[in-house]
């Protein structure tokens, strides 16, 4: 080190910044139209999150042990099985919501959050945002990675998934309850930061959570 020179005087060191853990879920991503490669990216990343693959071994296992008689069968080979057709149906989801229909429909497939509305107006919004979404120029446009995607989603899996109905009328009854579902994941995604931020839990998982479900990275 070098020797102070007399009469030098020297800034004082600025304070060390805190992070704080939950600022980019304050008020989501930024409205910047996303190329097709940064939408397969996302889409690529939201398949490969670790609390989603944690998910998918989770539900799999309880679905095997809690019916040993499902058209997966018992054992660690129904368990796979059933790893395989989660696996797969989340991989048709991101590549058609995600990825093609928002690039070929210029959709934003970002939820943007609303923290500053009233509790009642989030909760419409994140309703709304199923059926009315964001497009890549920030202006509003029907929401078709749900309404299209979840169509396409079903009639796909009805080619691989064992044990399901395959006609019109159940197809519409899964396509029903996809739609009355959705919000849920919007649910999670507008309000989670808010009780993780007030309770001041700053846990991996609870940024695992928002990661997956909110899918609001860049």
């Amino acid at each position: 080190m070098s020797a102070n020179l007399p009469g030098t005087q020297y800034a004082p060191c600025p304070p060390k910044p805190t992070n704080n853990w939950y600022e980019r879920f304050i008020n989501g991503p930024d409205v910047k139209p996303m190329t097709r490669r940064e939408k397969a990216r996302l889409a690529a990343r939201n398949v490969m999150e670790p609390f989603n693959v944690l998910t998918i071994l989770g539900s799999s296992a309880i679905a095997v042990g809690a019916n040993s008689h499902s058209p997966y069968g018992p054992g660690m080979r129904g368990f796979g099985r059933n790893v395989g057709v989660s696996y797969t149906q989340d991989i048709t989801g991101e590549f058609f919501g995600t990825f093609l229909i928002s690039s070929i429909v210029h959709q934003d497939p970002h939820y943007h959050r609303m923290p500053t509305a009233s509790i009642p107006r989030r909760v419409g919004h994140a309703i709304e945002q199923v059926v009315w979404t964001q497009g890549d120029n920030g202006k509003g446009m029907v929401n078709y990675a749900d309404g299209i995607g979840f169509a396409i989603d079903d009639e796909i899996g009805n080619l691989y998934v064992p044990g399901r109905r395959t006609n019109l009328p159940s197809s519409a009854e899964r396509y029903g309850i996809d739609l009355a579902t959705a919000p849920i994941d919007n649910f999670v995604t507008e309000f989670l930061p808010d009780v993780a931020r007030h309770i001041h839990v700053r846990v991996v998982l609870i940024q695992r959570i928002i990661n997956q479900v909110a899918k609001t990275g860049s």
